[in-house]
């Protein structure tokens, strides 16, 4: 019997406008219904789906959870407590920073634990964004000293091709020690440093851990190479229509509808309901 579900939002659960399906959010709310967890796990801020949260039936609500920033914040819903912060070093973070501030086609988000910063943000980027419900601050100076007393949670860089990500990539591991990073791509379009082991597969399993849950008992969905590590650490991990190649392999099961098309919902409805 599986106990939790750990899901990726953008191009996994969501639809590509960002929105969530009705048959999607009401399988959720079937799943929780019958004691088992349905535990958003994204890249991005908890502060970005706080609405679908409420659409799931699962904002505000104790011994809920949400996992963001590819697994640097494990929080619990109600009130938005934090129970795991696993944020980047600071001079790691300001290493990355650096390569990304050099490079005038990127624009390089710094996510710390409770807000995002732009530097140089580009217009392509910024509406994807805020069609995602999610709001930034930019960033009028290039100076990292601004972020001394906060948690950097992880800084990605939005690029137009995947040639220009790996250049992004090489460029930081230039500058940063390559084992203090975990290094992912999502949403066809940015390059993601988080602090080496943290990810959304360890995160789901500490999140697991806390709640005397298994790895074998957890369900994985996403789409995208930053969703791999959750995929290979559970029980089963699913793919949706739309994954790419290297999601699929790595699947147990994918599924017949892609992301605009109620993926989740065959999910739960066949390994859950």
């Amino acid at each position: 019997m599986y106990k939790m579900i750990v899901c990726d939002l953008d191009e996994t659960l969501m639809n590509d406008n960002g929105t969530l399906s009705e048959k999607n959010a009401a399988a959720i709310q079937a799943a929780a219904a019958k004691g088992v967890y349905f535990v958003p796990n994204s890249g991005r801020s908890y502060t970005s789906f706080q609405n679908d949260l409420e659409t799931m039936g699962l904002r505000d609500q104790p011994h809920q959870y949400s996992i963001s920033y590819n697994g640097g914040l494990i929080l619990e819903n109600k009130d938005n407590r934090p129970i795991a912060v696993n944020a980047m070093p600071h001079d790691v973070a300001k290493g990355v920073f650096a390569a990304g501030i050099a490079n005038k086609q990127a624009a390089t988000h710094v996510y710390t634990q409770d807000a995002l910063y732009i530097y140089n943000p580009i217009s392509t980027d910024s509406d994807y964004l805020q069609n995602r419900g999610v709001t930034f601050t930019t960033m009028t100076t290039p100076d990292f000293g601004q972020f001394k007393d906060l948690n950097v949670m992880k800084i990605i860089m939005a690029l137009p091709t995947m040639a220009d990500r790996k250049q992004m990539r090489a460029d930081v591991e230039a500058i940063v020690d390559p084992s203090k990073l975990a290094v992912t791509y999502s949403s066809d379009r940015y390059v993601e440093f988080n602090p080496a082991g943290v990810d959304k597969g360890s995160a789901a399993v500490q999140l697991g851990q806390l709640l005397g849950i298994s790895a074998d008992e957890i369900i994985a969905a996403g789409d995208n190479s930053n969703d791999l590590p959750m995929l290979n650490a559970v029980g089963l991990p699913v793919s949706v229509a739309n994954g790419i190649d290297a999601v699929k392999a790595a699947a147990k099961y994918v599924t017949v509808g892609d992301n605009n098309h109620d993926a989740l919902a065959e999910v739960i409805n066949k390994f859950v309901l």
